[in-house]
């Protein structure tokens, strides 16, 4: 077991670590290449510690990059607690390198607290039972109901029995440093959310946060925490399978976070960098405070006494709210739009009162998800008929070498393809929402979902001018209801999407 990271790393696929067979210092031998011990996530907050008391600071994260070294240096600096919230965490190249971040904060005595979703967990129990056994680190699992620990007979069962159940997963993603600092949006932790996959990525959009507003988050973070669908990683396998810690658990996960031909050097240059970022975007005004930021969220167990696949949630309801009081227009980017009788009413009633309503989504040719995508294909036609204009996202866009890493677009001889998964909607040019919320049945009523809603013009520009630059044709296809690029992919993947039609749109 002590060797279960090395037998992990051989079996990446994309980048391959090399190990080295020099001797090495078991513990904390990164510190010279990753940590200034003179600085302190508490200095930097001192600079905003006054605001911070009755106002609320956000800065959106429009490239992967930015995202990760956000991440990175907030963990390389905590003082106190790192609680992370994810649907899904891979055991790729940014998973391992995140894990490695949270191993070194761990020893130097940060607790960390990590709850993750069962459905999409890509990394071996084991894995996770080695992280766990720190000290400093626990992991819960929620609603392991149909992966982690569970045999294929357990697996078969729990769907026979209990559907709705099994599709009641946590969506929420949330990054809390310290119980002052919170990363939350579209992102995941895997390659592709971070532009770090040599194939596919995403244009994605997190929003960062301090002040009034992380109390929220924080108290969200403590109601799945303390809630019975949270389950201790150890409570899902027998006690004989548990991981005695040791340090040297961990040595070829330091090495392989080291090797520069796994961890860039211009993003590490990036996170040694960050306090002068920090500091200019409080100086310029880049930080943007705000007298209010809302976080919405979803209840732990959302709609579990609902029958059938229905029934909403807080996230639901203030999505719902803002489109109600819309008065001039309503842009959204969703990677996945499968709408309902009442989602496609209410673009009608705002259509019908002169609400500008527009829509980028995913095209066929850079959907991650042809289940999803085969349920918009169903209703395509009856949303336009309700006079929003949707936009369909090029695999190719232009815009993706804006926010792709330098690094990856010179070694490659072709270049990635790209798919949306920005949540993001704007009202009124007025009003920003940043969150986890697909336009679909499964966030409106299964998922649980949170949102960020910043109510300020300024900050709301720069969002906004973002998403129009992806509406451009360079970007995305213009589809009507005599014009759809479904026809750009194979006749292969058409078939394939038109068998998933059999799919259930409250699943999808």
């Amino acid at each position: 077991m002590q060797h279960w990271f090395f037998v992990l790393l051989l079996l990446l696929i994309g980048c391959k670590p090399e190990v080295p067979t020099v001797p090495i210092q078991t513990k904390g031998f990164c510190e010279s290449i990753h940590r200034d011990s003179t600085q302190r996530l508490s200095l930097l907050y001192e600079l905003v510690k006054e605001k911070a008391a009755t106002q609320s600071a956000a800065y959106s994260l429009e490239d992967g990059a930015g995202s990760l070294v956000t991440r990175a240096w907030l963990s390389e600096y905590a003082e106190k607690t790192i609680d992370i919230q994810y649907f899904i965490f891979s055991t790729d190249n940014v998973g391992l390198i995140a894990c490695d971040y949270i191993v070194r904060a761990a020893d130097r005595g940060v607790k960390v607290r990590i709850i993750v979703d069962d459905i999409l967990v890509d990394a071996k129990v084991s894995d996770l039972l080695a992280l766990d056994a720190h000290e400093n680190i626990e992991i819960k699992i929620y609603n392991p109901a149909i992966n982690l620990g569970k045999s294929v007979f357990q697996k078969a069962k729990n769907v026979l029995s209990d559907f709705r159940g099994i599709n009641q997963r946590m969506h929420n993603k949330t990054f809390i440093v310290d119980e002052k600092v919170v990363i939350t949006g579209g992102r995941n932790i895997a390659d592709e959310y971070f532009d770090y996959d040599h194939e596919y990525n995403f244009r994605d959009r997190d929003v960062f946060l301090l002040g009034k507003v992380t109390e929220s988050v924080n108290t969200s973070f403590e109601e799945f925490w303390e809630h019975k669908l949270s389950v201790p990683a150890k409570q899902i396998v027998e006690k004989e399978d548990w991981v005695p810690y040791a340090a040297s658990n961990f040595d070829q996960l330091h090495l392989y976070a080291c090797n520069p031909k796994n961890f860039w050097p211009q993003i590490r240059a990036e996170i040694t960098s960050m306090p002068l970022v920090f500091e200019r975007m409080i100086n310029s005004g880049e930080l943007r405070w705000m007298d209010e930021i809302e976080f919405v969220s979803d209840i732990p167990g959302k709609n579990t006494a609902t029958k059938g696949l229905g029934g909403g949630g807080a996230s639901t309801d203030a999505l719902i709210k803002l489109v109600k009081e819309a008065k001039t227009s309503i842009d959204i980017q969703s990677p996945y739009l499968v709408t309902t009788e009442l989602s496609r009413n209410l673009f009608k009633a705002a259509v019908d009162r002169g609400v500008k309503v527009k829509i980028l989504t995913n095209s066929l040719a850079s959907t991650d998800n042809l289940e999803a995508f085969s349920g918009y294909q169903k209703d395509r036609e009856a949303l336009l008929k309700t006079g929003v204009s949707i936009y369909e996202y090029k695999p190719d866009a232009k815009e993706r070498f804006d926010v792709m890493t330098g690094e990856l677009q010179e070694k490659l001889d072709f270049k990635p393809i790209f798919g949306l998964h920005a949540k993001t909607m704007v009202v009124d040019v007025k009003i920003t929402v940043i969150g986890t919320f697909n336009l679909d049945p499964r966030s409106a009523n299964l998922n649980t979902e949170c949102l960020a809603i910043m109510r300020d013009s300024t900050f709301t520009e720069k969002v906004i001018a973002s998403m129009r630059h992806s509406y451009l044709p360079e970007n995305s296809w213009e589809t009507t209801l005599v014009f759809n690029p479904d026809s750009e992919v194979s006749r292969g993947k058409r078939i394939k999407t038109w068998m998933r039609k059999v799919v259930p749109k409250g699943v999808l």
